[in-house]
């Protein structure tokens, strides 16, 4: 696979992440609240395509949502058998 390719196959969690926080209405300054993180590092999340499980699952608590799931779907329909 080339790389041009497996990039556009990745998973972007930032962008899962900002998607589902605009899905609901809700501002990055409350999920900033209530995760306990400065809004500048929430936008540093945005851009990133990779995430500390820690700060995952209190991004997950705080919008009720499970990106972890996103993610293992997402392996699961990738990986070669």
């Amino acid at each position: 696979m080339d790389d041009k390719k497996q990039h556009q196959e990745e998973l972007h969690i930032g962008k899962l992440i900002k998607s589902e926080l605009s899905r609901q209405g809700r501002s990055i300054t409350w999920l900033s609240t209530q995760i306990n993180c400065t809004r500048e590092n929430l936008y540093k999340v945005f851009r990133r395509p990779w995430i500390y499980t820690d700060l995952l699952f209190e991004i997950c608590k705080a919008l009720d949502y499970d990106f972890f799931k996103d993610c293992s779907e997402f392996y699961k329909s990738h990986i070669e058998r």
